[in-house]
């Protein structure tokens, strides 16, 4: 049974719509947490776009889960980690364009200013994720970095609308899973799931904590925060 970290960046778009005070991203980690939220995820971006620098302060001071921070390879962003010091980092590929995260880092590419980043991070006693495609060759470079953690990206899975693709992408993520666990990672998955695709995806054995936003901040407006969270914490049951 997965834990249920739950991503509340759209709380803050929200608020960002009419540059106001409220809703407040504090306040809705109080609310997940109290219904069943293992985790509090949160991505602040270099943009600024949603989250801010005095929401992240302020939830590093309430959350009594978990503060998983996403972010980038940014020089700005990873001083402001190093300072707040969230239980967990994710590290995250960022375009300025992008509407959401696209796809996952590409840890090859990127291998030498990565493993700065996670020594830096590391060194401030914040455990470090890379999120990362379900690649093998992602995978084993993750390995090297080295981390102790991975979070697949879901998004190939939950945006195929072909059944026979669907299935393709599920395999996918349960080799990619079997192949991590094997090296000895921790293993987490999340972006795009929902309310009708979860399922399949807490079946997996070894993923150990889903990382879901913006299906539960839309579901929300129409039952209530509290709501959405405990409907999706029953779904990975």
């Amino acid at each position: 049974m997965p834990k249920l970290g739950v991503n509340i960046d759209h709380i803050a778009t929200l608020r960002e719509v009419r540059k106001g005070k409220e809703p407040q991203p504090v306040f809705a980690a109080l609310i997940c947490e109290a219904n069943g939220a293992d985790s509090i995820v949160v991505h602040l971006r270099e943009d600024r776009r949603h989250i801010k620098e005095d929401d992240l302060y302020l939830l590093k001071k309430v959350v009594k889960t978990k503060l998983n921070l996403e972010m980038s390879l940014a020089q700005d962003i990873v001083k402001i980690a190093c300072e707040v010091k969230p239980h967990q980092a994710t590290l995250v590929p960022e375009r300025r364009q992008e509407m959401t995260t696209e796809k996952g880092l590409d840890v090859i590419s990127n291998f030498k200013r990565i493993k700065e980043v996670s020594q830096r991070l590391n060194d401030k006693g914040i455990e470090v994720s890379l999120f990362i495609d379900p690649d093998k060759r992602q995978i084993e470079t993750a390995k090297k970095i080295p981390v102790e953690m991975v979070e697949l990206h879901t998004g190939r899975y939950a945006e195929a609308e072909d059944k026979k693709l669907k299935e393709k992408y599920l395999t996918e993520l349960k080799k990619a899973v079997r192949y991590a666990k094997d090296l000895g990672l921790i293993v987490n998955a999340g972006h795009g799931l929902d309310y009708y695709n979860v399922k399949e995806v807490a079946k997996i054995k070894g993923i150990e904590e889903l990382n879901i936003g913006y299906s539960i901040v839309c579901r929300a407006v129409i039952v209530g925060l509290a709501q959405a969270v405990r409907e999706m914490k029953a779904l990975i049951l």
